[in-house]
Formats: C-alpha cells, structure tokens, sequence
C-alpha cells in the first residue's frame, strides 16, 4: 500500500493536482476525480486504488477535450467518437464519455439533424437528397433524419431550386435554350432536388429565350464552331457545323439561318 504524501495544485493548470505517493510524485489528477475519489492526504492507496483512479481520470480528460470541440458548434455522437479515437483515447474509455456527454444533454443527434437541416435549407443552395446523405455520413440515425427533413418542405425547396435555376440562366446567356435547360436539370440533380421539385423549377423559371436572344446565342456558339470547322469546305463543312450546333440544342431551321448568313458575311 501507498501513502498520500503531498498534493499540489499544478503552476499552468490549476483545475489538475499533482499527487505524491511516499514522497515522490506520482501521478496529476482533475479536480473533479480528485473530490469524487475523495483523495487526501495520508490516504492509503492499492495498486487497484490508483488504476481506478487513473481509469476515472482518463475519462475527465476525455470528456474535458470532448467539450472543448463542442464549443465550436454542435456534433454528432459520430463525429465525437471518431475526434476522441484520433486524440488516443482508448476505446474502453470512449463509451463512458459519450454516457455523460449524453447525460448532460451536450450531445443530441435529433437535435443537431433538425439544426442542421434549418441552417442548410436557409444558408446554402443544397437539395433534401445532399442534406440527408451528409446527415448520414455524420452518423445520424435514420430515424431523426426523417424527422429533420420535415423542416425543408417542398415550398421551401422549391424556393431555393428556382434562386440557383435563375443563377444557372444568368450565367448561360450564350447557351440555346434546350441547353440551359438541360443545364438547370444537371445542376438541381447534382445539388441534391428530386425530379418533382426540378420539373416544377423548370416550369416555373423563366428561362425561355425570345427571337433575338437565342440568335445572339447561336452567333456566339456559331463562331467557335466556325473556328474549329473552317479548315473544311463544301458538305463536310456544312455537316460539321450542323452538327456541333445541333448539340448545342439548336433548332435546325435557326441553325440554317446562322450558316446562310454565316456564307453572305464570307462572300
């Protein structure tokens, strides 16, 4: 058996005592296990003794790290189990620090997907199907995710396709019409919209193009074609810039239109 000799409140932390057992130093402790485990001195200590206490000061030291990543927001219980793996904290430790962070009610997956489905849905431009993956990789239970999801209607998704189908025609001014439109489809299904809230966007947006502004389009597109096309001649010209232009989404009568004038610029 050890002896309590001496314990020390330490210079740069003073929420941990240094504790010295016959004498000499032996191991710091947190004040928290140092009150609970009612360490004094003159106490008598075992073997068993002092790797229970250390074992529960472990822990506080887990759970003191664990808070301190909690401060920048919230987390999942994932996202805390995996930070506390990569700090070395032994597994056997890692349930006991999850139990009193859920004790104390520091951690709450509903909770957090509910939060974290609000913030998306009013800060960023991504769909129900990337929040729920994202909410997945967190670790968050199914369950809550359904739950969460409750939070982002189709009125609100709605809302927020139409704004990015809006920025994906402002920033395609030169592309056909068929184009944009295939372009807003490809840019709400990589965010994350279902097929029924990119139909109803697209129904919706104005991304319709008159008479002028789809030649102007057809100009801009034409000339990049005619510059990689115009090493040829004669049908194999024609069918090259048919072509090209045909995938851009143009209507084949513009397309005639663009050529004929593109041969009257030429002669």
């Amino acid at each position: 058996m050890a002896i309590i000799t001496k314990i020390s409140k330490q210079v740069k932390n003073d929420e941990r005592y240094n504790i010295f057992l016959d004498g000499k130093y032996a191991f710091s402790v947190d004040e928290d296990v140092l009150a609970k485990q009612r360490l004094q001195k003159g106490q008598e200590l075992s073997d068993l003794d002092i790797s229970e206490i250390q074992f529960h000061d472990d822990i506080r030291k887990g759970y003191n790290m664990a808070l301190n990543y909690l401060t920048a927001r919230m987390r999942t219980e994932k996202e805390i189990r995996t930070y506390l793996k990569d700090k070395e904290i032994e597994e056997s430790i890692i349930p006991e620090i999850i139990f009193k962070l859920n004790q104390y009610k520091f951690i709450n997956d509903e909770e957090f997907a509910i939060a974290f489905v609000r913030t998306q849905a009013a800060t960023t431009n991504k769909g129900p199907v990337t929040i729920k993956r994202e909410l997945a990789e967190k670790g968050v239970h199914q369950n809550f995710i359904e739950r969460a999801l409750e939070e982002f209607p189709f009125d609100q998704q709605l809302e927020n396709a139409m704004k990015l189908a809006e920025k994906v025609v402002r920033q395609n001014q030169n592309l056909s019409q068929s184009n944009v439109k295939q372009k807003i489809q490809q840019t709400l299904m990589r965010k994350g919209y279902s097929s029924s809230v990119i139909q109803e966007a697209l129904n919706e947006v104005e991304f319709e193009k008159d008479t002028d502004e789809e030649w102007d389009a057809i100009l801009y597109q034409g000339e990049k074609a005619y510059r990689r096309y115009s090493k040829f001649e004669g049908f194999e010209y024609k069918q090259k810039m048919k072509q090209a232009l045909y995938r851009k989404g143009f209507k084949m009568e513009l397309i005639d239109r663009f050529l004929e004038h593109k041969e009257e610029e030429e002669g």
